[in-house]
């Protein structure tokens, strides 16, 4: 496939995006900027929901972490996935539909004090950055060896590309744009996938009945590991990480809670998580099945790429229709945008809202700021995605996972100390426990195994954070006449 070919498909994909984002961003104030006027129907942002935690990482790293000795060991977790949405749905929802929240993290401001908001919002403002970095990174990688080194063009430039891209249709529509080219990115990963799976099967002399019968047969397909404790791999570690990674990283993550909080109210809310959530477990399946095709089609014809570069080297290869390579772009650049235009509008939102403050300043006022901040945090996302590329790393979703476990574990032990205990805490000193917190998690994992009979950390850590961070909160606790009324 030749890097014209690509640029076409991009083009093509960006166009649809920005159309998209024109028609919704029409008559659209600071409130549908913020939340689309709390007006989108749940059926679509459902299928927005699906999609919208499948970035471009798990478009290309989901499918190559099938390697390895892990298989299909993923689906442990996305089980867990699903019992976090029921929480979502049932326990932080109504909360925040019932406060009239902009942003997740006015809860903390209600809960605790200013200096708690302050503090999950710079937690979110971290773990988002980072985070989204580190998701375009992989895109970036990709694009580089396809187009812009083709094409004899530095990094530099596919990271202001990109970012570019981000910008501007983003700019104006914000959640609007973001749930409908959410839904748009939803169909194209999933036809994508399925086309591309039906491709390489035929391409090994498969049928639909060959190919389930070889993936069933093969070293790729084991999910469950009950047999080692200590393994990373080990059913409850995934299972439970899963369910708390998704309460984190959704239920406490402006980014995500920005399409369902567009929702009419906390039913229509509570049927579209409920609803993404089921669908979510049979098309994150397929990446897995379409991981062990790629594993297949790999030893077969003598390819050596493994990991994040797999599906890349695969669907570029001579050996299979230039239309493989298409459906790899397309499904590519659908996740990579839309996720990086969703996490841009939601540090907007967040900045503006919870660190700088909207209180006092007129609505036009409102409009410029936030303008502002949306071209300082497209800057700001480039600038990391460039420092990820000095750095370099090997499998970008392990990267994702084990920034989370820091990031987002002060955020979800504030919230669950919050929901579970209607202690008031002394709120100037929050701050240093949610520090404290992520550096005690470090510790722990770098001598776990010396420490604890071999026992290694997996996503687990996140729980283990939260935990840190709730016992610092109950040390906090007011007493008497200090408690706030």
């Amino acid at each position: 496939m030749s890097a014209y070919s690509v640029i076409a498909t991009v083009l093509a994909y960006f166009a649809a995006m920005f159309a998209i984002s024109w028609v919704s961003s029409r008559n659209n104030d600071n409130s549908g900027f913020f939340n689309g006027g709390r007006k989108a129907p749940w059926w679509l942002v459902a299928i927005a929901m699906i999609g919208a935690p499948m970035s471009g990482v798990t478009f290309v790293s989901v499918p190559g972490m099938v390697g390895g000795g892990t298989g299909m060991g993923y689906m442990q977790m996305v089980l867990g996935f699903f019992v976090g949405y029921l929480v979502i749905a049932f326990v932080l929802t109504p909360v925040f539909f019932r406060m009239n929240m902009v942003s997740i993290y006015q809860y903390l401001d209600e809960r605790f004090g200013m200096s708690s908001h302050k503090t999950g919002a710079w937690f979110f403002f971290i773990s988002k950055i980072l985070g989204a970095a580190v998701r375009l990174f992989l895109v970036c990688v990709t694009l580089q060896l396809m187009v812009f080194g083709p094409l004899g063009l530095p990094f530099i430039v596919n990271v202001l590309v990109c970012m570019g891209i981000v910008l501007v249709y983003t700019f104006r529509g914000g959640v609007k744009s973001v749930i409908w080219t959410d839904a748009l990115k939803t169909i194209c990963m999933i036809v994508s996938i399925v086309l591309a799976m039906v491709f390489i099967s035929r391409n090994l002399g498969m049928d639909f009945k060959a190919m389930a019968g070889a993936i069933r047969d093969s070293s790729y397909s084991r999910i469950f590991f009950f047999d080692d404790v200590n393994h990373p791999e080990y059913f409850w570690k995934q299972f439970l990480a899963g369910v708390f990674t998704v309460i984190a990283m959704t239920g406490l993550d402006q980014d995500m809670m920005q399409r369902t909080l567009s929702s009419r109210n906390a039913r229509d809310s509570r049927k579209n998580l409920i609803t993404s959530g089921l669908l979510q477990m049979p098309v994150i399946f397929l990446f897995l099945c379409l991981g062990a095709l790629l594993h297949m089609f790999a030893d077969a014809n003598g390819i050596a790429q493994t990991g994040d570069r797999l599906f890349p080297a695969v669907a570029t290869s001579p050996l299979l229709p230039s239309v493989v390579g298409v459906l790899f772009t397309i499904g590519l650049v659908s996740c990579a945008f839309s996720a990086g235009g969703s996490a841009l509008t939601a540090l907007t939102t967040s900045f503006t809202v919870d660190i700088i403050g909207t209180k006092g300043k007129s609505e036009e006022e409102v409009s410029a700021l936030r303008k502002k901040v949306h071209l300082g945090m497209a800057l700001l996302m480039g600038i990391a995605i460039f420092m990820f590329h000095l750095l370099g790393t090997d499998s970008v979703i392990n990267a994702v996972y084990k920034l989370a476990s820091y990031t987002y574990g002060p955020i979800l032990g504030m919230f669950v100390f919050g929901l579970c205990c209607r202690k008031q805490v002394r709120d100037r000193f929050v701050p240093i426990v949610a520090v404290a917190a992520p550096v005690l998690s470090f510790i722990l994992q770098a001598n776990s195994e010396r420490w604890f009979g071999g026992y290694q950390f997996s996503y687990e850590l996140l729980l283990v954070n939260a935990g840190l961070t709730v016992l610092g909160l109950c040390l906090l606790i007011v007493r008497g006449k200090e408690a706030r009324k």
